[in-house]
């Protein structure tokens, strides 16, 4: 089975090593459920917007077909303070392109965006207004998905809890660590199993 996980600083793993980001916890997972799958292919990066996303695809022209994609996206949108519609039309168009790669029965999953107005990093800014906003981008990636048929597996709940659990961040006190990455590979195992890859 072949593995591309797309996204920014939380699927590449930011502040852990790369065999603790959720990708390669997932793999590890699924191979011990008896799944033969290749280490991921990643294209993200810290600070990518979905635009960023796109141009970077477009660049490194990964070659389907793909059993298992990932999508992951849209903090920094948020975080830059890009207008919503322009995420919408974005993320439609990458949920397209990555459904084109996908074999016959392969599975797209994307993943909620997590709210990080609990941490320490935001910490003087208006936590409210973060929150409200990832709430919108949020909102608009789930109603995309469930339009396209595409499984929204819902990790930003899982996320809240580093405000009262710093242990489920990294060192940044940002991102996230290896310990909340274990949490949302668990979700996304679930969500996986359930559509049989």
């Amino acid at each position: 089975m072949r593995f591309l996980a797309l996204g920014d600083s939380y699927t590449i793993g930011e502040g852990v090593s790369q065999n603790d980001s959720w990708p390669f916890q997932l793999v590890v997972a699924l191979r011990q459920n008896g799944l033969l799958i290749d280490d991921p292919m990643v294209i993200a990066k810290t600070g990518w917007t979905t635009g960023e996303l796109k141009e970077a695809i477009a660049r490194e022209n990964p070659q389907g077909p793909f059993d298992l994609v990932t999508l992951l996206i849209g903090v920094n949108n948020q975080y830059r303070g890009l207008p919503l519609d322009q995420f919408e039309r974005e993320f439609r168009e990458l949920l397209a392109y990555a459904s084109s790669i996908l074999g016959k029965r392969g599975q797209l999953v994307v993943l909620s965006i997590p709210d990080w107005s609990v941490t320490p990093f935001a910490e003087g800014r208006d936590r409210k207004m973060i929150a409200n906003e990832l709430e919108k981008f949020n909102s608009s990636a789930k109603m995309i998905s469930l339009e396209c048929n595409v499984r929204f597996v819902d990790i930003t709940e899982i996320s809240r809890r580093a405000a009262d659990d710093l242990t489920l961040l990294a060192n940044d006190r940002l991102h996230t660590s290896a310990e909340m990455y274990a949490l949302w590979t668990r979700q996304l195992l679930a969500a996986i199993q359930h559509s049989h890859v």
